[in-house]
């Protein structure tokens, strides 16, 4: 086989106690429909052009020399609610590369049931693949720190959903790592103080060398994670699912189950189907985001000496998180009006025209890319505006002109779904050039029938 794939691996030093060694359940047929060449390049990959290995590798039929396939176990908040184990129910971590940019996890999602699978068939179809397909890779032309897509394959064998059979995918993912505030918090409820430092001396090293232990560790948490969902709320990116174990401790955005970007313009905009309250709408990922910081926090005491010190110590140092995300919020939107200098006396600016936007329906993309234009009914605001000398080259550079909107995606699946993917090529190659390309199918907001209001889970 020519294909090399130059595994270092280091998770899997660890205990088993942090997983569960398996390789993926072979599929029948698999068809390579999507490969990031020039991620493979970086990642140190030769022999792209065994495209029978490639096939046969991120189907999860062949496992490449140097893997160490596993199952990572974590706990996690969901919607608020404490589930002491989770864990990889339908991916495998291959192995790690080590790279001039650092280390890097390659993970197979859909390839089949595992320990921590709680009653699922650990597979994926192709929708869900297609979609974190394009949405990770856009976000990754966006600037946001994400996890990105290697390969995708269908297998040649339906999946059963409530909607019947559907042809079954894998998506290969490319993370930072999959260490995850999960990952901590299932120690913590197992009360085990050595899996728990273990695990903190890990993550510092690989992520954060020049923290000084869990304290350390917990501030350089806030600070990434201020960074990212500053970033997310730039752009009207919903992630629809922010559990603890969905917030990755390196920065990343990841798991992009429900997930979308905003058309129309509203605080309050929710599109997850199992988000009834909201818990997770727009203009609460902030504080869901302090919250979830909290909760990494509470699983950091057990090897933080005296506990009541500890709880107190811990409780002051997660009040940096509101000053660190505000910053980051105002340097992104000042950006967006082209304001390199944003103060805190901007701000007024800012909420005034996303409160217009929100009482107009205004869609969110295109109304920021259209400056210097400036919607109707707000002549005073413009004034004020101009008046601040704006730079628009950095407008420009700040406000893309397409997304991955959800009614394309859907489009794109269906198609998928008839075994046509001409159309996910074509949106692959737009919405990874998001500051110049400007086609108007990939622009227009949804017609009223072609609107999108509910997003599912990728299970």
């Amino acid at each position: 086989m020519d294909l090399q794939i130059p595994f270092d691996n280091s998770y899997a030093a660890l205990p088993d106690k942090f997983y569960t060694r398996l390789s993926a359940t072979p599929v029948g047929a698999p068809r390579l429909f999507a490969f990031n060449a020039p991620l493979a390049h970086e990642l140190g990959i030769s022999g792209l052009d065994d495209r029978t290995a490639l096939t046969q590798v991120f189907a999860g039929n062949v496992l490449p020399d140097g893997a160490a396939p596993l199952a990572q176990v974590y706990a996690g908040h969901q919607f608020g609610g404490f589930s002491p184990q989770l864990g990889d129910g339908r991916a495998l971590l291959l192995g790690e590369v080590e790279t001039g940019a650092g280390r890097f996890d390659i993970q197979l999602k859909g390839s089949g049931p595992t320990p921590y699978s709680r009653m699922g068939d650990g597979r994926a179809w192709v929708g869900p693949v297609i979609r974190e397909y394009l949405m990770s890779e856009a976000m990754a032309a966006l600037g946001v720190p994400t996890t990105r897509a290697l390969a995708a394959v269908t297998t040649g064998e339906p999946v059963l959903r409530e909607d019947g059979p559907l042809p079954g995918a894998i998506l290969t993912r490319v993370a930072a790592s999959h260490i995850r505030v999960g990952t901590f918090q299932v120690f913590a409820a197992r009360a085990d103080r050595d899996a728990l430092q273990r695990l903190t001396d890990y993550t510092i090293a690989r992520h954060f060398p020049d923290a000084h232990g869990p304290m350390g560790l917990l501030h350089k948490l806030m600070e990434v994670q201020a960074e990212l969902v500053a970033h997310w709320m730039s752009i009207g990116f919903i992630h629809g699912v922010m559990n603890t174990d969905n917030m990755a401790i390196s920065g990343e955005t990841i798991d992009y189950g429900p997930c979308a970007f905003m058309d129309a313009y509203h605080p309050n905009t929710v599109f997850s189907s199992i988000d009834r309250q909201g818990r997770y709408a727009y203009a609460n990922q902030p504080p869901i985001a302090h919250w979830n910081i909290a909760q990494f926090a509470s699983a950091l005491v057990p090897i933080m000496g005296d506990e009541d010190k500890a709880v107190a110590d811990l409780t002051e140092a997660i009040k940096a998180f509101p000053p660190l995300y505000e910053a980051a919020w105002l340097r992104r939107f000042g950006a967006k009006l082209g304001l390199a200098d944003a103060t805190p006396d901007d701000r007024p600016l800012i909420e005034d025209f996303l409160t217009h936007m929100a009482q107009e329906g205004l869609d969110f993309t295109n109304t920021f890319a259209a400056l210097p234009d400036v919607p109707a009914g707000l002549k005073d605001w413009a004034r004020r505006w101009q008046a601040r000398g704006p730079d628009m080259d950095l407008v420009a550079r700040s406000n893309p002109q397409v997304i991955p909107r959800l009614h394309r995606i859907e489009a794109v699946i269906q198609s998928a779904v008839t075994d046509d993917f001409a159309p996910f090529d074509e949106m692959l190659s737009v919405v990874t050039d998001p500051y110049s390309q400007a086609d108007p199918l990939y622009t227009a907001r949804p017609a009223p029938e072609e609107r999108v209001a509910r997003t599912f889970c990728g299970t």
